[in-house]
């Protein structure tokens, strides 16, 4: 089975430097080109065609969002398949980035394992979307509200509360909480309780 091709698009060096490290090690995957824009990314994907490409969103010289639409338009054989990598996980950005075409979102805090294997599912064809994106696609007027309960448990944990002491204030037990957050997390779409925290202040719930 041939490796697979990937074009790290980023206009911050260490982080293309660092993204290249990250696949030198790894089995079936070679980096073929590297650009700092999205104008110019779209010339080093012409010139190496390769199967998956990591594209950042925002980039003085060129944004993501262009050149994801442009390589969409221009895509033949299937390929390449896009995977943004960035910081931004607002609705806006990711609704914008997969409004334009991209195979999949992932966010630069993402775990070397959960980037490698993003690269290898999208190279099969499987889409790769971190929890925030998935609920963007999903759109937040499908989420089941949260329960008074659960509102309850995010707003002892956004005090800085540890779950036995969540558990102890709400006479419930721990094990209780955990699965209230667990629950919590499904339907904000969010990785842990410091994102479910944020989202809930930034709805007003907290």
């Amino acid at each position: 089975m041939s490796a697979v091709r990937i074009v790290i698009v980023d206009d911050h060096p260490i982080v293309r430097h660092g993204l290249a490290g990250v696949f030198a090690d790894e089995p079936g995957i070679d980096v073929v080109g590297e650009a700092d824009s999205g104008p110019r990314g779209l010339v080093v994907i012409a010139d190496t065609e390769p199967d998956v490409v990591l594209m950042d969103l925002r980039m003085p010289d060129g944004d993501g969002v262009p050149a994801i639409r442009e390589l969409v338009k221009n895509r033949t054989r299937g390929r390449p398949r896009v995977l943004v990598l960035t910081t931004y996980d607002t609705d806006r950005d990711i609704r914008s980035a997969l409004n334009a075409g991209a195979d999949g979102y992932l966010l630069k805090d993402a775990s070397r394992t959960e980037l490698v294997r993003a690269v290898r599912d999208l190279a099969v064809g499987r889409p790769v979307l971190a929890p925030a994106a998935l609920a963007a696609l999903l759109g937040r007027e499908a989420e089941t509200e949260l329960s008074t309960r659960e509102i309850d448990v995010l707003r002892l944990v956004a005090d800085g509360l540890t779950n036995r002491a969540v558990a102890t204030r709400l006479r419930i037990s721990e094990s209780t909480v955990k699965t209230h957050l667990l629950h919590t997390y499904s339907k904000l779409g969010a990785a842990d309780r410091a994102q479910a925290v944020r989202i809930c202040w930034e709805r007003g719930l907290v």
